[in-house]
């Protein structure tokens, strides 16, 4: 089959409704009938239900009591015996195409040294042929694959085809497409090819971890691949790659811990890393030419292939990144992937819309493709195969890399029954798992009551939100350099810095909250998106001397780790990061995006009084409160001087070592004296020192200096 020109076009919209464009250019837009022809040339008729004219041609809406066969060929006749073939439209978004083609089994390839079986999704495809080449360079052969049931067609080859390169041809409405498979599991360089592996050679047996008995145990540490090892005092030798970020007993310049180690010692639970999915927007064949956050994605069970030694070897990105989970896992240490199902790179290139046009992809009312991610499409997870590949890919990363969470990116556009799949299905293989996710309400075609948002979180449970509420109550608007927060001093925010520090869960009045439980709420004043908060303060508070601006970039932090809920880390934030003001480092070089281990040993006293904060909320179970009853039941808000904020923690575990536990914060820039609650005190954080041993012991009166934060236990 060949593209032929049509003179007039005609689609199935819905599976007896056909939607047939004449233009006024050929008979002046007039047909008094029509009639549907099957390949056999069988005649069926086509009622018109209406027509109206639209910009350059006249649109008939009709209806037929046939039912279309899907990939078969069929034409649509004129009364003038013109001639079209009947294209597949917007069928493929209805609930009865979703139904009657939903497919539950296995996808991809299977791989045996006798023979690699391919099964692809297209049931809106005539023809499916395999294309399968031994190298890059090498001749292609062709397969005709057969069409089954629900539209998955399929073919073996025979032989060992281990490391072999294949896509798929497509024809769909007379046109072939080449696509490579969405299943894929690795790739040719670039992705420009699926490539067979035999995943069996690649297994890694997972060490046992340290048990994580609730979300609220979590404490997060994101970083990106590169940044991690690449600065010239890394300490590591793989700088940039998979094989350096699984580095261990790296050192920096001064002789102390870098990386991994480095993280195993701050005491944190799990590494986030930014997408190591297969994305566009770096050269593997040059890859230190440029740089990319991730969020790009081409295939998304394909490990990029930048990160790896040899990005031309299907089996090096397999290996290596195993190896680094592998790794991190040696260390006690749990890995979160950030996943981008929300969009694909280019929509048109995406082999979901080549394979099934328009079915993978959310339109409008206008049948435009809609925009909520702001890169030109959205992910439609509400379809049943969009949502099945969601729910497939996560647990094939669980699986075959023992990936223990998933943070979402723009979780927002997706919706909520994939997102609870996704929660289930992940739950089943490790209840341990982390899901959290950026639950922005994002302009996207589905209705609001079904969009994985913020606002829908109720619907939500077990699923952790990146609070945006806490940002910027504790650090001041993201997207005003020049607002400050309650910790940068701003006391118009001290009633939001109260509910935050109470988890977001309605501290007195549920109606006052945004969560039902504190496992849902991700505190942070920082991520890889937007400033740092270092580089915020630098603006904000440009007329502050240092030690003042460091003041309160530490305070914030302390309330991110002293909050209840899930607190969460940028890396190097614990040494005040920086990326010179960009607000926006996607694509910028190295130097702006390369965690600076010099900083580390510079701001040393710094990392270690965080390093002090992880441990006093790791050794104290009273800051990781599990649901919301618990907080209301064990936390009072002390009578203080505003805008100071004090709070007692009150443990109803009758063994626990801690009974009590205080925090008082000072962000105003004058020291304060505070009259303590009846007690044995023992203080273990001031504004020098943190950790779980006592520096002194406190009677009743103690004085806060101004911009710090104090912790005090009653010891059992």
């Amino acid at each position: 089959m060949i593209t032929i020109e049509r003179t007039f076009n005609a689609y199935l919209d819905e599976m007896h409704i056909i939607t047939i464009l004449l233009p006024f250019s050929y008979h002046q837009g007039r047909s008094s009938g029509f009639s549907l022809l099957s390949d056999v040339e069988e005649e069926f008729p086509v009622d018109i239900l209406q027509s109206n004219p639209i910009e350059d041609a006249v649109k008939y809406t009709c209806e037929i009591d046939h039912d279309v066969e899907f990939g078969k060929q069929y034409w649509i006749v004129d009364e003038y015996g013109g001639k079209t073939d009947l294209q597949i439209g917007a069928v493929i978004r209805t609930s009865d195409f979703d139904k009657k083609f939903y497919y539950d089994g296995p996808l991809g390839i299977s791989y045996s040294k006798e023979k690699t079986c391919f099964r692809l999704w297209a049931p809106t495809a005539a023809m499916v042929k395999l294309k399968l080449k031994g190298a890059l360079e090498g001749e292609a052969e062709l397969f005709p694959m057969t069409r089954g049931e629900r539209g998955v067609w399929s073919c073996e080859a025979a032989g060992d085809l281990d490391r072999f390169l294949y896509s798929f041809l497509v024809c769909i409405n007379l046109e072939w497409k080449e696509a490579v498979d969405p299943y894929a599991v690795s790739s040719a360089m670039n992705g420009e090819y699926g490539a067979v592996v035999n995943l069996e050679s690649t297994k890694i047996k997972k060490p046992e971890l340290p048990p994580l008995h609730q979300p609220t145990d979590a404490i997060i540490y994101e970083t990106h691949i590169r940044d991690f090892t690449i600065h010239q005092g890394s300490g590591a030798q793989q700088k940039g790659l998979y094989l350096g970020a699984g580095e261990e007993n790296t050192v920096g310049s001064d002789g102390e811990p870098t990386c991994l180690s480095y993280v195993k010692q701050l005491g944190v639970t799990h590494i986030e890393f930014l997408p190591v999915h297969d994305f566009e927007g770096v050269n593997e064949k040059s890859p230190k030419e440029e740089y990319n956050w991730g969020y790009n994605p081409l295939h998304f069970n394909v490990p990029e292939g930048s990160y790896s030694s040899d990005p031309l070897d299907p089996y090096s990105r397999i290996r290596e990144l195993k190896a680094l989970v592998q790794a991190v896992h040696s260390q006690g240490l749990r890995v979160i992937m950030d996943v981008v199902y929300n969009h694909v790179y280019i929509r048109e290139h995406s082999s979901f819309e080549k394979i099934v046009p328009g079915y993978f992809f959310r339109h409008d009312q206008y049948g435009m493709p809609s925009n909520g991610t702001g890169v030109g499409n959205d992910f439609a997870s509400e379809r049943l195969m969009a949502r099945k590949f969601i729910a497939d890919s996560v647990s094939y990363w669980m699986k075959e890399y023992q990936i223990d969470g998933f943070r979402f990116d723009l979780m927002g556009i997706l919706d909520i029954e994939t997102m609870n799949e996704v929660r289930r299905i992940s739950e089943s293989i490790d209840p341990a798992v982390i899901i959290i996710g950026e639950g922005w309400d994002l302009n996207t075609p589905i209705p609001e009551d079904r969009k994985a948002s913020i606002r829908n979180q109720e619907k939500l449970p077990g699923i952790g939100q990146f609070n945006d509420w806490f940002r910027d109550s504790i650090k001041g608007s993201t997207f005003n350099l020049y607002d400050k927060g309650y910790a940068l001093g701003n006391d118009h925010y001290y009633d939001a810095a109260k509910q935050v520090l109470a988890g977001s869960i309605g501290f007195e009045k549920k109606e006052k909250g945004i969560f039902l439980s504190p496992s849902q709420s991700v505190n942070y004043v920082e991520s890889h998106d937007n400033h740092t908060l270092w580089d915020k303060i630098l603006i904000c508070s440009e007329n502050a001397d240092s030690i003042t601006q460091q003041k309160k970039h530490r305070l914030a932090t302390v309330m991110v780790l002293l909050s209840q809920g899930i607190p969460f880390l940028h890396s190097g934030q614990e040494f005040y990061r920086t990326k010179g003001g960009n607000g926006n480092s996607y694509r910028a070089p190295d130097s702006i995006n390369q965690l600076d281990w010099e900083r580390k040993s510079r701001y040393f006293n710094n990392v270690e009084y965080i390093k002090g904060m992880i441990s006093i909320r790791r050794s104290i179970p009273l800051f990781r409160l599990a649901d919301a009853e618990l907080i209301r039941n064990s936390m009072r808000f002390m009578d203080i001087k505003k805008p100071l904020i004090g709070y007692v923690l009150t443990s109803s575990d009758q063994n626990a070592g801690c009974s009590h536990a205080a925090v008082l914060i000072n962000p105003s820039a004058t020291e304060e004296e505070i009259l303590l609650p009846d007690g044995d005190w023992d203080l273990i954080a001031d504004e020098y020192t943190a950790g779980n041993s006592t520096i002194r012991k406190i009677s009743t009166r103690l004085t806060i200096p101004p911009i710090s934060s104090y912790v005090l236990v009653c010891r059992k």
